[in-house]
């Protein structure tokens, strides 16, 4: 498998596949594919697998992309302005966001990541639930805006708005933290609480909190003014 990723805040990869490879996507991420590509929707993982998906606010089926002879491509988009960015899996684990996965080599696995505290779930704004990728091969995640890694040492920890947490290595401890003092909950526009990630391991950051986003667009959609 060799990939392409093209664009600058509104990207797209394209897959190139040999005959017999295979790569899983979400429903709907498609943009294009070659004449010889074929298209199979299935519950990767089986009925308990797309239920868990489905938990995570993804889609119940996976779309399955194989070329039906020789090679072929195809190409994956996300549903907001952002980066695509692709990440390896040599059977570590990489905990994700819910809805960062785009689409993944057939060795990737997903399944539900609860949160380690229950009280993250309650105030951390992404809900309890986030997306465990493990196996072996390469999978891509979509984020909002452009993208930032940092690599943790030991014990080291970075807060960030949780809305921007696109994703970390399992070796990563996530947790909330209160955001300071009450002039910072009433007045400081950051929200009761921030994720707080301690290393050692990767975590990948969002400029563009999907949330906010639609929230500031509901001034300007229109309004049913009819009273119907």
């Amino acid at each position: 498998m060799q990939y392409t990723i093209v664009g600058d805040n509104l990207q797209m990869v394209t897959i190139s596949l040999d005959d017999g490879e295979r790569i899983c996507a979400e429903a709907g991420a498609m943009v294009n594919m070659s004449g010889n590509m074929q298209m199979h929707t299935n519950m990767k993982g089986g009925l308990l697998g797309g239920l868990k998906r489905v938990v995570t606010g993804e889609s119940l089926f996976l779309t399955e992309f194989t070329t039906d002879a020789g090679n072929g491509f195809v190409s994956f988009a996300g549903n907001v302005p952002g980066k695509i960015i692709p990440i390896t899996l040599n059977g570590n684990e990489f905990i994700a966001q819910k809805d960062a996965f785009l689409c993944s080599e057939e060795g990737i696995h997903l399944e539900v990541a609860f949160t380690k505290r229950i009280r993250s779930g309650f105030f951390g704004g992404e809900g309890f639930i986030l997306q465990r990728l493990s196996g072996e091969g390469k999978a891509f995640l979509h984020c909002g805006g452009d993208v930032f890694e940092m690599e943790l040492g030991p014990d080291e920890v970075v807060k960030i708005e949780t809305g921007l947490v696109v994703g970390f290595e399992s070796t990563v401890s996530y947790d909330i933290a209160f955001a300071g003092g009450a002039k910072t909950v009433l007045f400081g526009g950051e929200g009761l609480f921030l994720t707080t990630l301690r290393g050692p391991g990767k975590v990948i950051m969002q400029s563009l909190d999907i949330a906010k986003l639609a929230s500031s667009l509901i001034p300007y959609l229109p309004q049913n003014t009819s009273g119907d």
